[in-house]
């Protein structure tokens, strides 16, 4: 069996989930291709579909010192530091990734998304706009310059980044959802109202948006439409002890209303 069958047979293995097996395969390739970086790079993401990640990661590195501009690499190993939550690895990772493939929007990507993880949101808006100079109409990139700047306060140009999204991407309610919170912070309670209205419209069993909704018919003085929203939400799927919270409220604005007649 060639070399590029032996590949090929590694990899319907790793396809149908057999990563011991495709592991071996791959291990045997590399006895006469030491320096081939992806084939690291294939060993490493199998053992990181086994769970064992510090296997991967010394793959995914001996992958990075062969071949430094194998984008892959960086993006696969990032993804492990990501979820162990090691934020100054896979910083460092990024921007090496980024010294040597500079024009790889990808990584400025994961690498803004590092910086909003470890609370550096000023570098995270640094990257994200970067990336919008090029790429004017990546509506992800948007999202999480929304969510950045929805964390600094700045709700006016939260709201300017998720308008923004829903040009692009106008079916998600988790969208609907932020451009609500983000009125709602900008004290545009009418517009945030339309916004959660907007998320149950596209998913009519998006229990968070109906809470909203019910915070802010209540605060408004319409008592009607809040106790509707209320036990709306009751009847989804949330947590027994937040719906008998919700069921109690209730009962007091339906108390405090037979009291006002």
């Amino acid at each position: 069996m060639s070399e590029k069958e032996k590949v090929d047979n590694a990899l319907d293995y790793y396809n149908k989930g057999e990563y011991q097996k495709a592991i071996d395969i791959f291990s045997s390739v590399l006895e006469t291709c030491q320096d081939n970086a992806e084939l690291y790079n294939n060993i490493a993401l199998c053992y990181a579909n086994l769970n064992d990640f510090d296997k991967a990661e010394k793959n995914y590195l001996k992958a990075q010192e062969l071949n430094p501009k194998l984008a892959q690499v960086y993006i696969n190993l990032a993804d492990i530091y990501y979820r162990r939550k090691d934020m100054g690895n896979g910083i460092g990772l990024l921007t090496t990734g980024i010294c040597e493939l500079p024009e790889n929007l990808v990584l400025r990507h994961y690498l803004a998304r590092f910086y909003m993880e470890d609370a550096r949101l000023d570098l995270a808006i640094d990257e994200l706009e970067n990336i919008l100079e090029k790429q004017p109409d990546n509506y992800d990139v948007y999202y999480d310059l929304g969510r950045v700047h929805f964390e600094l306060g700045n709700y006016a140009s939260a709201i300017e980044n998720f308008e923004n999204v829903l040009t692009y991407k106008s079916e998600n309610p988790w969208i609907y959802y932020y451009l609500g919170e983000a009125y709602e912070a900008n004290d545009e309670i009418d517009k945030a109202l339309s916004n959660f209205l907007k998320a149950i419209a596209h998913n009519d069993a998006f229990s968070p948006a109906y809470k909203k909704a019910g915070i802010l018919f209540l605060a408004r003085g319409d008592y009607d439409d809040a106790v509707e929203y209320f036990e709306d939400y009751i009847n989804l799927d949330i947590p027994k002890e937040e719906a008998a919270k919700i069921r109690e409220l209730t009962e007091r604005i339906k108390k405090k209303q037979n009291d006002e007649k």
